[in-house]
């Protein structure tokens, strides 16, 4: 089974590194942490993990970046992952954005630089975050996907051979689903 992502994105390098690393030490046998600099190159691993039908659990943002706001890039990478928590980092106590984020992107939560120590201040926050996403979570399956429309004799001998023989699928009906278009 392939292990969900956490995303990371900060400008400042030794607070990504710094949290990049925390979040490694707590979270890397369950989750791959991937981190970068650049909110434009987080956007384009995100569309990427998207097309590979990977899963994101998490993403963890700066607010002040200088490609784009923090809240900006949520937006952007709920908009893939909708079901993916967010956290929103920032340095400056500026309850305006945080307003804003929670209205606008219903952001999960506000974390203050630094969030020294990691045990009080940031696992706790994550731990939450990430079991609720696990109880919300399903996977996609990695095996065989079966388009077909919902009355359609082929569909259903199609799908009756590969569960007599045990074999994974999983059915996508053309009409109701509205990514099926991509596997088309």
């Amino acid at each position: 089974m392939k292990l969900p992502f956490i995303i990371i994105v900060d400008d400042d390098k030794h607070v990504l590194n710094a949290i990049q690393r925390d979040m490694r030490n707590e979270y890397s046998e369950k989750y791959r942490i991937s981190a970068s600099g650049s909110a434009f190159e987080a956007l384009e691993l995100i569309k990427e993990l998207k097309l590979k039908n990977e899963s994101v659990a998490l993403f963890i943002s700066d607010q002040r970046m200088p490609e784009m706001e923090g809240v900006v890039f949520l937006e952007k990478a709920k908009e893939i992952y909708p079901e993916a928590g967010i956290i929103l980092l920032t340095a400056y106590s500026d309850i305006e954005v945080a307003i804003k984020a929670i209205n606008l992107i219903k952001l999960d939560y506000y974390l203050l630089k630094p969030w020294n120590p990691p045990e009080e201040k940031l696992y706790p926050v994550v731990n939450d975050l990430l079991d609720a996403w696990q109880a919300l979570y399903k996977p996609e399956s990695d095996g065989i996907r079966i388009l077909g429309y919902q009355w359609s004799p082929k569909s259903h001998h199609l799908k009756e051979f590969l569960s007599g023989n045990l074999i994974p699928f999983s059915w996508i009906n053309v009409e109701e689903n509205e990514e099926a278009g991509k596997y088309l």
